[in-house]
Formats: structure tokens, sequence, C-alpha cells
């Protein structure tokens, strides 16, 4: 059957409320510089009013990945949990207003709508405070059966790991993702998940739940524990899967049981903000693979995506990135 979507993104549904701060302003908060915390509601709210002018977008690394698809023209869906309030309003107006389709529900009960504030200094350093809310409380009730069977890739994104009841969510997708003959992705999104989730993350591979990992280099040394990258390429090689390892300046490296592509990052005259580089290169090399382009262009694709967003504030492409792979010469249809 032919696919509808080309990529379904399942994760975290978070407003990202990104502001310009001086580091005086991490001290009076007592926030440690480039830092990732997890904050309650109330000290949520009171970091929001301390934070200056503001832009608010619908957020989390999935959904990230997501936009920077629709960018480069695919068809793509989230699936995430976000509340009846006034920021899960914001959440689906604004993923819906980008041409991706969000099928879920919004709560009626229970915690509010999750919200990533975002202090970005001078050197382009960011500080995140999450406020994870509704967005932990996504259910297998929640996995559409019918956008899961038409998305030629379902994308799974790490950071919703921890609870149980989504842990079922993802395996329910992947379950009825390889029934209808599609391919299933994972993120290990963070090298603090992995440390937490070894075993689980390498179970997913190992039982076939999975067929694509993305990790950076820390996240992949961290899941073989090893301090020696090339031991832990050797390692991923093994588990059968299609691995896409970022390196930041070092470029990226796409390795199946036959070969290793490696292919270099692209030049950037600043970097600004690095938020999102990594979901960004997710959403270059998933739409190469939904587009039938071989890996080494589904990879340049990646890194060019992720090069145009660290060149800015925020995870949101700022110039049409299916014209920006034109421009610089890539394809983005099969031959």
């Amino acid at each position: 059957m032919t696919a509808q979507f080309d990529v379904l993104g399942i994760g975290n549904a978070i407003v990202d409320v990104i502001a310009r701060a001086e580091d005086d302003f991490l001290v009076a908060q007592n926030l440690v510089k480039g830092s990732m915390q997890l904050i309650d509601e109330d000290r949520a709210q009171a970091l929001f009013a301390a934070m200056g002018p503001m832009t608010h977008t619908s957020g989390g690394s999935a959904a990230n990945t997501i936009a920077g698809l629709a960018s480069l023209g695919a068809k793509p869906a989230f699936i995430g949990k976000v509340k009846n309030d006034d920021a899960g309003k914001r959440f689906a107006h604004d993923i819906r207003s980008q041409s991706i389709v969000f099928p879920t529900q919004p709560a009626e009960e229970g915690p509010a709508t999750a919200m990533c504030l975002i202090a970005v200094t001078p050197d382009g350093e960011r500080t995140m405070n999450t406020y994870l809310g509704a967005s932990q409380h996504l259910t297998s009730a929640d996995i559409d059966r019918a956008t899961v069977e038409a998305s030629s890739i379902v994308y799974l994104e790490g950071y919703l790991w921890d609870p149980p009841a989504a842990k079922e969510a993802f395996v329910k997708a992947s379950r009825i993702a390889h029934g209808a003959g599609r391919q299933v992705a994972l993120t290990l999104s963070d090298s603090f998940c992995v440390g937490r989730f070894r075993e689980e993350f390498l179970g997913l591979l190992r039982t076939q739940t999975v067929d694509i990992v993305f990790a950076n280099e820390a996240e992949l040394k961290s899941l073989y524990e090893t301090s020696d990258f090339d031991a832990a390429v050797t390692a991923l090689r093994e588990e059968g899967v299609l691995g896409v390892i970022t390196r930041s300046e070092k470029g990226a490296q796409v390795i199946t049981r036959e070969e290793t592509i490696a292919i270099p990052a692209y030049p950037v005259d600043e970097v600004v903000d690095c938020t999102g580089a990594g979901d960004l290169f997710a959403s270059g090399f998933l739409f190469g693979l939904a587009k039938d382009l071989d890996l080494r262009a589904a990879a340049h694709h990646g890194a060019l995506a992720a090069s145009h967003i660290i060149q800015h504030i925020g995870a949101r492409p700022q110039k049409n990135l299916r014209q920006h792979a034109i421009d610089n010469g890539l394809a983005v249809e099969a031959e």
C-alpha cells in the first residue's frame, strides 16, 4: 500500500519558549549554563514570568524533526499528548499550520501542557528548563492505527521512553508499522536516557522492534559502555540495524552491516544556537530515506539541515529547507 505520510513522529509534545538572556540572568535564577533540568509546574510559571521577550513554537525533539520534514516538502504526521489548555491549543495550531497531520486528542484533565523554557546566551549556549506535564501521559490509546499504517517510517523519540504507558505505546506503534510493512526508527535522544535504559534500548534493536537508530557520538559510546568510538561502531554494526551517528563538526557516519559511509559537516559562518541540530539532521536523513535517495545523499540532507539550524536561535528552519537543498545541489526526488 502506498504511504500517505512519509514520516510519523511520536514524542513529547512541548511548547518551546525561547528568549535571549545574559549570563547574569542565569546566575539570578540559579541556572547552570548549558544544562537541561526538569522542573515542576510552579517553577515553570515563575521562570516564564522572569524571562524577557520570547518566541513560542510547538517543540519537542521528534516534533522538531517532523517540522523539518515539512520544510523539506515531505508529508509528515505527529502523535504527542497535550492538555486542552492555552498552551495545548497553541501547540496544535502551530504544528497543524505547517501542514503536519496531528490526530492526538488533548487531555481534558491532569497536568498542564508541557513547556521547555530556553535561555540562549550571547555565545549561543542554551540552558533548558523543561516541564514535561501532559506530554508524559501518552498511552497506547493515543496510537492511531490508521496513521501508523499509512506512514512509510515511524520515528520514536527516546526522551519519551520514561513513562511505562509511553513504552507500551511505542511497542504498539512498532508492531502496527511492521505489520503494514513499514520501517521504525528510534532516536536515543540523550546520553542520560541511554544510561537509564541501556538494556531496554539494546533490546529494541535486538528484537527488531526498531530498524533504524539515530545517536550522537556520546550516546553511542554510552550505549556500548566504551570510550572508543570505533569499538562502539563495530558493536552497532553487529546489531543488523541501520545506524546514523552524528559527530558535530566531524560530520556523520551511516553504519550498515556491510559498510560505513562518512560525510563531512557543512561549513557554518557562526554557531548561534545548537538547539535541534540532531533533530534536524534526522529530518534530512529521514527525508532522503522516504524519497528513496541513497544513504549518502540522505546523510548530506541531514548535514545541510543541521548546519542551517545552528546558525539561528531555535529549532525551526528560518528558510525553506527544500529550496535550500536544491540550492546546494542536493536531489529532492529519486531519479
